[in-house]
């Protein structure tokens, strides 16, 4: 199934979760996951399903003025 992770668009396999696309990915904690604008809290990475089609952002946080 493809999604569009980061804003690139991104080949998963059926009934791939967060945590699957953050592995594929090799996310370095910490970071924060948003699924279609929606906040996923990191206790349910996997068990939040993706969807073809949906829109998943690994935001990190940036120190530094």
């Amino acid at each position: 199934m493809k999604i569009t992770l980061n804003q690139q668009a991104t080949d998963l396999q059926a009934n791939a979760t967060v945590a699957d696309a953050l592995a594929q990915m090799q996310a370095k904690p910490p970071f924060a996951v948003a699924v279609n604008t929606i906040f996923v809290p990191k206790t349910q990475y996997a068990a939040h399903t993706l969807n073809e089609g949906d829109k998943m952002e690994v935001i990190s946080p940036v120190t530094g003025g």
